[in-house]
């Protein structure tokens, strides 16, 4: 397996770090463009309150009520442990790098190529890239567009009025010409599962990163409206729907595979806990829609909307205030893991 740089934990900047997991290998996906939605957009950016996926997605799905895998005590125990066991015990909550930025485009926005940049020293170009329904194929980029920062370089573009999104890893602007290492489409988002076809996309899982990312919208709206992707130190190997991969490598009777859906039980008293705001938003979106395992990282993990749009749109960073002056390292202190439910595998797949 080749390797790569996934999202790290943000952590103070003598602590970031880095961790390299291993990409699946490539195969095709020649799907077609499909306009299933006219509805319009202004060029923003910042992603829409909710996400951009539908009701029927896996990352908008009610699961307060749902089973809990027999296992589940263990699970959570390792996962528990897993976060314990770094940085005093309290998660990351990754805001000033390795996340991704977003661009909801008008219907107008010019479309360009994008060029494959072989970082991973592949050989050839793989298959699915270009010609018809190519995913590199007719992006609409904004001219002014910037990746997320750090190595990983992420870049979400979501264009509503013909119900596509694209996502890119290692995305870069070289001499005006948009090029990425890996990445992809999703056609008729309106009505996805919230993840992409074959091996594209930009997250180990094969989901979408924006479906779990906690948006600056979802955070001035004062609430989570979706799942909230989490990311593991060791993950469990293979993997759980709504993922379709895993690079995950734990093989113990308690492993935590990519896909996983995790839930706080919804009878904890989210308000009376010691959280800070955006920490209880977190908190009553695992209870209703739960954390789904995403990706492996320096350490536990929770990923939040890069703010490089903004700060290159407007020259104006919205997380300083959002956050109240709490240190991005400190927003998920005293979140109970412990609490946490896990359900079985496969929950909700077709």
């Amino acid at each position: 397996m080749l390797r790569r740089r996934l999202s790290a934990a943000l952590l103070p900047a003598a602590l970031a770090l880095t961790v390299g997991t291993a990409t699946p290998a490539i195969a095709a996906d020649s799907r077609s463009v499909t306009a299933a939605s006219t509805t319009t957009a202004t060029n923003s950016v910042t992603m829409p309150a909710g996400s951009p996926f539908g009701t029927a997605s896996a990352w908008r799905q009610d699961i307060r009520k749902a089973p809990l895998d027999p296992r589940s005590a263990a699970m959570v125990k390792n996962v528990a442990a897993q976060t314990a066991k770094l940085y005093g015990g309290v998660a990351a909550f990754n805001v000033t790098k390795y996340n991704t930025s977003f661009y909801t485009v008008p219907a107008g926005q010019k479309r360009i190529d994008l060029k494959w940049n072989d970082c991973q020293g592949k050989g050839k170009t793989p298959a699915g890239l270009f010609g018809t329904g190519g995913q590199f194929v007719q992006v609409p980029i904004p001219a002014d567009a910037v990746p997320a920062s750090g190595t990983d370089g992420q870049l979400t573009v979501f264009s509503p009025s013909t119900d596509q999104l694209w996502e890119f890893w290692k995305a870069k602007k070289v001499k005006g010409t948009w090029q990425a290492c890996w990445g992809g489409r999703i056609d008729q988002v309106s009505t996805n599962r919230g993840g992409f076809g074959g091996t594209f996309g930009a997250s180990a899982s094969g989901l979408a990163l924006s479906g779990g990312t906690i948006g600056i919208e979802d955070v001035k709206s004062g609430s989570i409206q979706h799942a909230v992707a989490l990311h593991l130190p060791k993950p469990g190997r293979g993997h759980s729907y709504p993922a379709t991969r895993g690079d995950g490598w734990d093989t113990s009777a308690a492993a935590v595979p990519e896909g996983t859906r995790l839930r706080l039980d919804p009878s904890v008293d989210v308000d009376g806990l010691n959280l800070h705001p955006i920490a209880k938003m977190v908190a009553k979106a695992a209870q209703k829609y739960g954390f789904i395992v995403t990706d492996a990282s320096g350490c536990t993990s929770v990923v939040a909307e890069s703010p490089a749009a903004s700060i290159a749109r407007t020259g104006t960073d919205p997380w300083p205030s959002l956050m109240g002056g709490t240190p991005q390292y400190s927003i998920m202190a005293n979140f109970p893991w412990g609490k946490l439910q896990a359900l079985p595998k496969n929950h909700g797949k077709p």
